[in-house]
């Protein structure tokens, strides 16, 4: 059954290991930022390091493997739409809005968003690490090493399959971040399946 996460918000929900979790962009140009934890120990969390550690490269696509920070397969990515996500920036907070945009009376963003969501399952805020942020798109200069966060590539329909490789507690945003969404909110979609 699909379900909707409405514009700057976040649901966690449980994933057992073979079901495949479908991200969908339903209006375009709107990121998902993903966080996974080992349903068993949750000590046991999604890794930036590890997966671009072991995939040699920073933009991941269909049949990468997103590892733990124990080296352990957490998703293998299906069918991938737009295959450009990033794995690099920490999910936007009260402070991003109050350094990066100025804010004075920010929003809590990405991670206030998940900690709140994850919360019920015993998870606290430090322990949400670099989210897998689905759809971003962050240009990285070749020379300078300079980023560049620029407008999703995704349009009105585009998804992600992730197949989950263990049982997993899955935390999983409407993003909050103007730049991040081309200076527009909107909703993401999301269905799990039991392949």
């Amino acid at each position: 059954m699909r379900a909707e996460i409405p514009p700057r918000s976040a649901v966690a929900f449980e994933l057992r290991a073979g079901q495949r979790l479908r991200v969908i962009d339903p209006r375009g140009e709107q990121v998902s930022d993903l966080v996974a934890f080992n349903r068993r120990d949750t000590q046991e969390y999604l890794s930036s390091g590890r997966t671009l550690d072991y995939a040699s490269r920073l933009f991941l696509t269909t049949d990468d493997i997103l590892y733990s920070n124990r080296s352990t397969p957490m998703f293998r990515i299906g069918e991938d739409r737009v295959r450009r996500h990033d794995f690099l920036l920490t999910p936007c907070s009260a402070d991003t809005f109050r350094i990066l945009y100025g804010h004075e009376h920010p929003h809590r963003g990405c991670h206030g968003n998940l900690s709140e969501a994850l919360a019920p399952f015993g998870i606290a805020p430090d322990q949400i690490p670099v989210t897998f942020n689905i759809f971003m798109n962050v240009d990285v200069n070749g020379e300078t090493g300079e980023i560049a966060v620029r407008p999703p590539r995704s349009k009105a329909g585009d998804y992600v399959d992730l197949v989950a490789q263990m049982d997993l507690i899955v935390g999983l945003t409407a993003c909050s971040a103007e730049q991040s969404n081309n200076y527009s909110f909107k909703p993401i979609d999301y269905e799990v399946f039991d392949d």
